[in-house]
């Protein structure tokens, strides 16, 4: 007898052999991965802050004034010029010598070679440590971030990418002395507390990313600062204590939990590195810099029409981009979106003004970013990390824990 099985296309099997195919069938949903946690990354939501959508090309010239004025206040006292730090890494010289690479690939490895730049000058690749590269995509970053490593000790990559990807290079390094873990779960859901790699080597981590669109940086940002203690419900109270004293431990720092007295571990971040990107994909919601817009007497409603308006940033080098895109058939890797202008407006606001308050909107956005790092203790730095010929969005946003933070988490329990 035919039995009926629905998923995405109608198939059947024989009743006798559905059983059998439910196990191997595709579009079954699978069940979720043990750190998996709904929305546990994603932010309060307030029904007070319930934004409405009105796009830029609705506003009135008026409305669009008053924003760039609120915009140009709230940026006043902040260092809007970022310093150009375009710099390079020997793990990558060889491939960006090699001929046989084409434009495309010649500028994804600039960009990589700067990020490992920037890394080693905060001292950021060393051993001992867990990098953990959000939207990974194919894992490249990592790659290098391996090769740049290869003569340091117990070095370990989380790879969070929440899409089935093709051609990962991860599988290269199957056989090297680094485990590479791949999470497929989309990082508003990712508990980093039940990660059991994180669980069983007990390593500081490290942040990095590469062209982290929108909202994946603050989901990111959350996920590394917050909800981030080590699950111990499988570990008793004894065997919780020895972990302090386990190599790598150093680092941990004991935690009282509200739910107890027993000591829990807290994930400790050495630093992170993640090249920005997409700021018109940002979310209220998920934003970490919510406290920061209030302080400058901003909310919601400023923040949507701001990071609308953060897609003009790139408007003035669309023809340049289209005229390479059309000799060598490469496109940006992020995506390339620009919000209307107002007919009102048409005219009145050149190209290079728009481009220039795009940026100021970005700027702001990030700044955010920064003051909530420096909440966690963290010495910040947003920088120039390539030229915009090679990538339009090319600011590098990095952290390291400050001199007070570092000595706290030398102090160990006796």
């Amino acid at each position: 007898m035919w039995v009926y099985h629905l998923t995405s296309r109608i198939s059947t099997v024989f009743e006798d052999n559905l059983a059998k195919h439910l196990k191997k069938c595709n579009s079954k949903e699978k069940p979720k991965p043990i750190y998996y946690v709904k929305d546990i990354n994603a932010g309060s939501e307030n029904e007070d802050e319930t934004i409405e959508e009105i796009s830029i090309a609705d506003r009135s010239k008026e409305e669009l004034d008053e924003l760039i004025v609120k915009l140009k206040t709230a940026l006043q006292g902040l260092n809007t010029k970022l310093e150009e730090k375009t710099l390079s890494h020997s793990a990558l010289y060889e491939p960006l010598n090699d001929p046989k690479n084409g434009d495309s690939a010649f500028k994804h490895l600039k960009q990589q070679a700067s990020i490992l730049g920037n890394m080693e000058v905060l001292e950021l690749l060393s051993s001992n440590r867990c990098y953990i590269e959000f939207g990974a995509g194919k894992g490249k970053l990592s790659h290098w971030i391996h090769i740049a490593l290869k003569a340091a000790e117990n070095v370990h990559f989380l790879l969070v990418e929440r899409s089935s990807t093709r051609f990962k290079v991860d599988g290269k390094h199957k056989n090297a002395d680094s485990t590479f873990d791949r999470l497929q779960v989309d990082i508003q859901h990712l508990d980093l507390g039940k990660v059991p790699l994180l669980k069983e080597k007990r390593l500081p981590v490290i942040g990095v990313g590469k062209h982290l669109c929108g909202a994946a940086t603050d989901l990111a940002l959350r996920c590394l600062f917050e909800h981030n203690c080590i699950d111990e419900d499988d570990d008793p109270p004894t065997k919780r204590l020895k972990l302090n004293h386990t190599q790598g431990a150093g680092d941990m720092k004991p935690v009282p939990s509200p739910e107890s007295r027993e000591t829990v571990e807290e994930l400790i971040v050495s630093g992170l590195a993640i090249a920005l990107c997409c700021h018109h994909r940002c979310d209220w919601r998920h934003y970490v810099g919510k406290e920061f817009f209030r302080q400058k007497g901003l909310g919601p409603e400023e923040f949507a029409a701001f990071q609308r308006m953060s897609s003009w940033a790139t408007c003035g080098m669309r023809k340049f981009i289209s005229k390479i895109t059309e000799k060598t058939g490469e496109e940006e890797e992020h995506e390339m979106s620009e919000e209307a202008v107002p007919d009102t407006l048409n005219g009145l606001m050149s190209v290079e003004d728009r481009e220039q308050i795009g940026q100021l909107c970005k700027h702001l956005i990030d700044h955010g970013r920064v003051y909530y790092l420096q909440q966690k203790g963290f010495k910040t730095s947003l920088r120039y990390y390539t030229s915009r010929d090679v990538s339009l969005e090319n600011v590098l946003l990095t952290a390291i824990p400050t001199a007070n933070r570092n000595r706290d988490e030398s102090k160990q329990p006796s």
